[in-house]
């Protein structure tokens, strides 16, 4: 099958997913944009040593049955989806993607591979279909860059390069809690980590901490971790990085930042909760998406993810129809 890969168009994006050095035996014949590699100055002849073909963008919409987009594809591109593409990314279609899911997806019968870290699931006519074949926590390393770089980032953006005097609570347990770590242990010995069941002792002694970040996503229906009235008793001046960019549930009342303004001051508090961080990363991670991606997803051909969704539906044969786009 025919996989396209489209140049991110995402505000600050520099990940790249695919490298030339990672393709081979892949079982899709692939196609890249034009300019693709420019991040990492990576030029298209260099693709093409590596047997891709080099394309404009609106030649792969209408030549590929597969496309990867990184970042979710945004609506300028919707004219350019064909009925029964699959689409590959991080498409989040129960969160930012859902304008997508209803009115690309459903409409134009696309089958999503959704390649969440914990989660690679398909969605495909609104149901989910958890994939058997992308395994959990495939690309940890991208969490881990995200608490890594993005803690350095705020903290720069913040003005402060903490020492032992500033008392620092990380609240987390996961791989962007770890990588958070990673970055403020280098800095300062005066760091606690608090688990969710340890957050009662964190917040028995909520006004001795200068700086908190948050690893920890609770989602639309959770509780907070740190209510309005929490963030009341904490010191002034204190500096809340929300690493997990959980905005508006796991910091109650915090909201998203972005690059150009990354940290805002409310009621004394100052925050910071900037989605995207492990592109600060880029080069890192890009290496490390490259390697994970084409091992377990690029190298198959791409009919193996619809045949995720046959097999637990062996009933619907037509969904086996892509096949012959």
């Amino acid at each position: 099958m025919k996989l396209g890969f489209l140049k991110t168009d995402f505000p600050h994006e520099r990940r790249l997913p695919l490298l030339p050095e990672h393709i081979k035996q892949f079982a899709n014949s692939i196609y890249v944009e034009s300019g693709f590699g420019d991040s990492l100055g990576i030029l298209d002849e260099e693709y093409q040593k590596a047997g891709c073909t080099i394309l404009n963008r609106s030649e792969i919409f209408a030549l590929c049955d597969g496309i990867f987009s990184l970042k979710i594809i945004q609506p300028c591109d919707y004219d350019l989806i064909r009925p029964n593409q699959i689409i590959i990314g991080w498409t989040h279609p129960l969160g930012s993607g859902k304008e997508f899911m209803k009115t690309q997806a459903i409409p134009k019968n696309l089958y999503i591979l959704d390649i969440d870290n914990q989660k690679p699931t398909m969605f495909y006519q609104g149901k989910s279909y958890p994939s058997k074949i992308i395994p959990k926590n495939f690309v940890y390393q991208n969490s881990f860059y995200a608490g890594y770089a993005g803690t350095l980032h705020a903290l720069l953006n913040f003005g402060l390069l903490p020492t032992s005097e500033h008392e620092i609570a990380i609240l987390g347990s996961g791989n962007t809690a770890q990588g958070a770590f990673h970055a403020v242990s280098k800095l300062s010995s005066s760091v606690q980590l608090f688990y969710r069941k340890t957050l009662p002792n964190f917040k028995r002694q909520l006004s001795k901490y200068s700086i908190i970040i948050n690893g920890i996503r609770v989602g639309d229906f959770g509780d907070p971790i740190l209510s309005v009235e929490e963030q009341a008793q904490l010191k002034k001046g204190a500096f809340i990085i929300d690493i997990a960019a959980d905005a508006g549930n796991a910091i109650e009342g915090n909201r998203f930042t972005t690059v150009d303004h990354p940290v805002y001051e409310k009621n004394g508090l100052y925050h910071y909760a900037l989605p995207n961080t492990p592109t600060f990363a880029y080069r890192n991670v890009s290496n490390v998406l490259s390697e994970q991606f084409s091992h377990y997803i690029f190298k198959h051909d791409l009919s193996v993810f619809i045949d995720e969704i046959a097999d637990q539906h062996p009933n619907e044969p037509e969904i086996k129809l892509l096949n012959n786009v």
